[in-house]
């Protein structure tokens, strides 16, 4: 039984379609990535999976029952829009927060101090929230999130405001929540992320769910069409190759997605007469082009995977 289960699920706003006959199931033990573009609908998905907006029609289960105020004491939530008390004290609002959660005081107080430990932020415990940068409130609000342990997480853009450094401690504990069997769904526009993290994945685009499925198997389906190239010389002759769409270009770096049976052979002649090579590289795509590929029009995506 699907832990999360949204069927045929619409919400709208006045005229604006905001979710249009979503479905898709999230199992347990697994990480499920929701992804698409900022305003895609991810975030009024997520709102309705904990009760906080009413569906217009459809359903949504949480262990088997319909989402409810009882629904929602299983959740760990972290919203986009962060929610702290700015002139609380960090220990002091963490342990109350853990406390409406169902903990007792001394099993709030031994969950935050790990937590508090575990980002290195124990020094944090009296300060007021104020005080801090918007990355040590991000981390503050994760620990509010886990403190009270439940098997359901759910994070709403979690890396917003992290640099790498604490954006790969907090993917590491999202995998480590995973290991130890908790089921997590997440949402996120930057999608290196979900290909790091992520066991299943559904794709938005204006309102719908345009691609769902088990990552790995998405990402083989789509064959290996792509190249990536690493070069030093003149990047010029990216502009001059045809039957392509070149996608992450920068200054050394290209991704090139072949298109209308395109052969690799003349691209990678084309870049030795220009270009010092370093990589010429085989791949599956990522998935940024992988959603290029879904909404866009030159129709090389897959059938039947939405």
């Amino acid at each position: 039984m699907a832990i999360i289960n949204l069927q045929e699920v619409n919400k709208s706003f006045g005229k604006t379609e905001a979710v249009k006959n979503v479905s898709f199931e999230v199992h347990k033990g697994r990480i499920f990535g929701l992804l698409g573009p900022n305003g895609a609908g991810k975030t009024t998905c997520i709102r309705m999976i904990n009760h906080i907006l009413i569906p217009d029609s459809g359903t949504i289960t949480i262990n088997g029952q319909k989402v409810s105020p009882e629904t929602q004491k299983m959740i760990g939530y972290m919203p986009e829009e962060r929610g702290l008390y700015k002139k609380m004290k960090v220990g002091e609002q963490l342990l109350y927060l853990a406390q409406l959660k169902g903990l007792t005081r001394a099993e709030a107080k031994k969950a935050v101090n790990y937590w508090l430990q575990r980002f290195e932020a124990a020094d944090w415990y009296n300060k007021e929230i104020g005080e801090l940068s918007k990355g040590m409130s991000q981390k503050i609000q994760f620990i509010a999130t886990v403190a009270h342990d439940p098997d359901i997480y759910i994070f709403d853009e979690p890396f917003s405001g992290l640099d790498p450094i604490n954006s790969e401690m907090l993917k590491e504990i999202v995998i480590e929540l995973r290991d130890k069997g908790k089921t997590v769904l997440f949402s996120t526009h930057r999608m290196e992320q979900v290909e790091q993290m992520c066991d299943e994945i559904c794709l938005f685009n204006n309102g719908r769910a345009v691609l769902k499925g088990d990552l790995r198997e998405i990402k083989s389906s789509f064959g290996k069409n792509t190249v990536n190239i690493e070069f030093q010389g003149d990047p010029s002759f990216l502009d001059s190759l045809e039957d392509v769409r070149i996608n992450n270009r920068s200054t050394n770096f290209a991704e090139i997605r072949i298109l209308n049976g395109q052969g690799m052979q003349g691209i990678l002649e084309t870049a030795m007469k220009h270009a010092e090579i370093y990589k010429f590289e085989r791949v599956e795509p990522s998935l940024n082009e992988i959603f290029i590929s879904t909404v866009g029009e030159d129709n090389i995506n897959p059938k039947d995977l939405n």
